[in-house]
């Protein structure tokens, strides 16, 4: 059975940092493609990074690029979503995805996490 728990959520102040983890389990971890996708109150889940299997490639959305850095290790069986100067834009619950396909489309991604609020204030 296929599991993918986040970690790292909170309420912090807008400029602040936070690291997310996700960890997986259940599934050949270094097969896969994995996510970060956010949910805003009110908003259809977007598309916030992803990164290849190997980690060689990586790609975010533009309202976050230079911002946010996504990144895994595979011996761990983790990807991590660095998010520096946050702001209250930013704030979502934040879920993890993996699949077998290098996309920035949620169909893509058949494993997901229950997700990991962020919360930040002005």
């Amino acid at each position: 059975q296929v599991q993918l728990a986040e970690s790292g959520g909170g309420l912090v102040q807008a400029g602040d940092s936070l690291r997310l983890s996700c960890a997986a389990s259940g599934l050949i971890f270094s097969n896969y493609d994995m996510a970060w996708f956010r949910q805003a109150p009110g908003k259809e889940r977007e598309f916030v990074a992803a990164i290849s299997a190997s980690g060689g490639l990586t790609t975010s959305a533009d309202s976050v690029k230079g911002r946010f850095t996504i990144s895994r290790d595979n011996a761990k069986l983790t990807i991590f979503l660095q998010m520096n100067s946050l702001t209250p834009e930013d704030t979502a619950v934040y879920y993890c995805a993996g699949g077998l396909s290098w996309s920035s489309s949620a169909r893509s991604y058949p494993y997901w996490g229950q997700g990991t609020q962020v919360t930040v204030s002005s």
